[in-house]
């Protein structure tokens, strides 16, 4: 309800005079409608979005709780307020128990209590409005939150999620492995209009095709050896929100065939099963494989993957932007100083040193594990390069020809100036070229150089 125009307020009363007088005595206020029995209202609710249901509880054919019922399923309800006969306490409460927000008593009614109800019980809808608006916009500020990246090439990839979240378009995530590609999942999922209902994920390469069947499909009881009881499939828990294949690239031939089925029809038979069931998901897959390179081989359809790839997202390896690094490796050492209840807080500048240097291979969870083995060996405030996979010195040690230093009194924080610094020194002062230089925005760069207290 916006603040330039009445609330809609709809009257149901099988008596004219009531329903006239109560009109005459709210029309000032609100914007009214009259109906004379339920069949009327519920035509008059799906035309138009009333803010509050006026009715009688006693009428012909279907009294007014069964209205309420209805009118509370709208997508929009209203507010209900229930009207009953002197000494009907005991209705009343059932109806406030079942979706009324309030009642009063036609014996005795005064106007002026009437006009208090509904003005209250419109305060409060329009206060739990204002509060799940504020959720959802704080939600949409902080679902980000937990993917950590501030190099160009990450802040690429957040931009395309929050466009596309909102979407009804199919998702192909795709990078090496590694990379986060469930986080950016979640993300999407998160993002959009189904984010209150469920994200399934499905692991496609750990299952063989008959188990990837039944999983994603269902199976009936009997269906093959094993099947003792019928099980839901994948698919149909999803019904609503978000499946999300992983692996997409190690399906077989016969899954491709009915996944495009559902891309299509969103229709789809359990294993063991003629009937066909209805489902109403968005899909959102990933490979670490290059798909146009299995279409060009014949081991994956051309149809199905252009189905997939309505948007494509796709995830640059940690060695492409080194420059997370630092952000990413001070996340997990806080998290895994809180599990083993460490009070390890910080890296040594060879330890950073290190961490930034190497290639990662197995990129961020390859980072994760690194930090968790330094964060179990360390034995002070600090993680020092003796700490870290013995890897990671013998990198350090093939690209300088020398052995990696053990120590260093340097922050993180420090470690990034002295980063910034250089980049600044190298591009002689221009901001532009230094922020690509560092892999990230000069408007990141220049929020970091303000932090950081870095003078011109």
């Amino acid at each position: 309800m916006t603040a330039d125009r009445k609330p809609l307020l709809l009257i149901v009363d099988d008596e004219k005079t009531q329903r006239e007088g109560l009109r005459a005595v709210l029309e000032d206020t609100y914007e009214v409608y009259l109906a004379e029995d339920s069949e009327s209202a519920t035509g008059l609710l799906e035309e138009e979005h009333f803010d509050v249901l006026l009715t009688d509880y006693k009428m012909p054919k279907e009294d007014g709780m069964a209205l309420i019922l209805r009118a509370k399923s709208l997508a929009k309800p209203p507010v209900c307020i229930l009207m009953t006969a002197y000494g009907s306490e005991d209705i009343a409460v059932d109806a406030m128990k079942h979706g009324a927000d309030d009642y009063i008593s036609k014996g005795g009614m005064l106007l002026e209590d009437l006009e208090k109800k509904i003005a209250r019980a419109l305060k409060i809808q329009n206060l739990e409005e204002e509060n799940a608006d504020l959720r959802q916009r704080l939600d949409k500020r902080f679902r980000l939150q937990s993917i950590i990246g501030e190099s160009h090439a990450m802040q690429s990839v957040l931009e395309i999620v929050n466009q596309v979240a909102p979407s009804t378009a199919n998702i192909l995530i795709t990078g090496e492995s590694g990379t986060g590609k469930e986080l950016i999942a979640k993300a999407v999922h998160q993002l959009s209009p189904r984010s209150q209902n469920t994200l399934v994920t499905v692991h496609c390469a750990g299952l063989s095709p008959n188990l990837l069947e039944s999983e994603l499909f269902g199976h009936e009881k009997g269906a093959f050896t094993g099947a003792h009881e019928r099980r839901i499939g994948r698919f149909e828990q999803a019904n609503g929100g978000t499946i999300f294949l992983d692996e997409i690239g190690d399906i077989d031939g016969s899954t491709q065939i009915k996944l495009l089925r559902i891309l299509g029809e969103r229709t789809f038979e359990r294993v063991g099963s003629n009937r066909t069931q209805k489902t109403d998901v968005r899909l959102v897959a990933a490979t670490n494989k290059d798909l146009r390179k299995l279409v060009t081989e014949g081991t994956f359809r051309e149809d199905l993957y252009y189905r997939l790839r309505v948007v494509e997202i796709m995830l640059p390896p940690l060695r492409e932007r080194s420059t997370d690094v630092p952000a990413l490796a001070l996340k997990f050492l806080q998290e895994f100083a809180r599990q083993n209840g460490k009070k390890v807080k910080d890296y040594s500048p060879d330890a950073l040193s290190l961490l930034t240097r190497f290639d990662w291979p197995g990129n961020v969870r390859e980072l994760r594990a690194a930090v968790e083995h330094a964060v179990v060996f360390s034995t002070g405030n600090q993680i020092g390069a003796k700490d870290l996979p013995a890897t990671l010195r013998e990198n350090e040690a093939a690209l300088t020809g020398k052995d990696a230093p053990l120590g260093g009194p340097l922050s993180v924080a420090q470690n990034e100036k002295q980063l910034i610094v250089q980049a600044l020194l190298e591009s002689k002062g221009n901001k532009t070229e230094a922020a690509v230089l560092l892999g990230m925005s000069r408007r990141t760069l220049h929020r970091k150089i303000a932090r950081l207290g870095i003078s011109d």
